[in-house]
């Protein structure tokens, strides 16, 4: 059975109507992800208000890890033995996917959304870059220039958001520092995971992927203030959770259906939904987050990079239309 079921019995039924290969249950699957990671950064903006960074990262993992082993125990004990002999890989992976948490938390919290969806865009990259060394796929034309393209606007968006930043610039520094190494982080592990889905229920590795960062994390979490938390501070971490199990679910299951850089194609358009509901949040002049200050040519940078980064990830046999 297929996992999440609700989207699994979606996709079914429209690849059935329209895809009898079964090719757009990738195309659906990748794109709840790219969803629902489009509103991912704004709601732990907000939830960094009020928690640390670390905590946050952990929670996630708890409320996933809970989710996906009670749904096991249920209905597919069997799927649990991967407990007593997980594969080193898939450890890898757990700790590349913790690093990549950890990176794009501590990166919004000291930057901004909008500016961790645009360079956490080096995982996509990078991605492609691990499948032309490691899967042996060839370089384009296209592919170098996308990549001299991605870097411009890269540059372009750092320098604008220096300029609107006076006084912070060592801050956002290492923001963005975090936030690179949480995409390079996360590029190794959607290159372990793309390996480890051929042999093993994709739902199972998420088992070991979720629960491994659980123990490494819990010396570092603050307990004392979870009494003083609010309900809408327990729904926010809830919903945080349910995103991770959902958003990595179905990037499980599109690894199934088509290949890497087609997945990164629609996972890199993601931060358009994050810049989108941030300009509308910031004109109705909300007090929940703070506005963003991206000025034209900062969305420019932002629309280089996104551009450049499609042209990298996009196989030399799809025809860019």
């Amino acid at each position: 059975m297929k996992y999440p079921a609700i989207f699994a019995a979606y996709f079914h039924f429209v690849a059935t109507q329209f895809d009898p290969n079964k090719r757009i249950y990738g195309i659906l699957y990748a794109s709840t992800t790219a969803l629902f990671w489009g509103f991912l950064a704004i709601f732990i903006k907000v939830t960094l208000n009020d928690v640390a960074p670390i905590t946050v990262v952990w929670f996630r993992f708890v409320v996933a890890f809970t989710i996906l082993f009670s749904y096991f125990l249920v209905k597919d004990r069997q799927k649990l033995v991967i407990f007593k002999k997980p594969p080193i890989l898939l450890i890898v992976a757990a700790a590349c996917l913790t690093i990549n948490y950890l990176g794009f938390a501590n990166g919004i919290h000291l930057t901004s959304p909008s500016n961790a969806q645009v360079f956490i865009q080096v995982g996509s990259i990078t991605l492609a870059i691990i499948g032309i060394v490691i899967f042996k796929e060839r370089l384009s034309i296209r592919q170098i220039l996308g990549f001299v393209i991605a870097g411009c606007g890269l540059i372009f968006f750092y320098r604008d958001q220096l300029q609107n930043l006076i006084g912070n610039e060592d801050t956002y520094f290492a923001g963005v520092s975090w936030l690179i190494l949480g995409g390079l982080a996360w590029a190794t592990y959607a290159a372990l995971q793309k390996k480890l889905v051929q042999n093993f229920h994709a739902q199972q590795l998420n088992l070991i992927i979720f629960s491994l960062p659980i123990f490494v994390l819990i010396p570092f979490v603050d307990f004392s203030g979870f009494a003083d938390f609010s309900l809408a501070l327990w729904v926010l971490l809830a919903f945080l959770g349910i995103n991770t199990i959902v958003a990595y679910g179905c990037l499980s299951e599109a690894f199934k259906y088509i290949e890497a850089n087609k997945i990164s194609v629609i996972i890199t358009l993601n931060p358009i939904i994050t810049f989108v509901t941030m300009a509308i949040l910031g004109a109705i002049d909300v007090d929940w987050i703070e506005a963003e200050t991206i000025t034209i040519y900062g969305i420019l940078g932002a629309a280089i990079v996104l551009f450049g980064a499609i042209m990298v990830v996009i196989p030399k046999e799809q025809k860019v239309e």
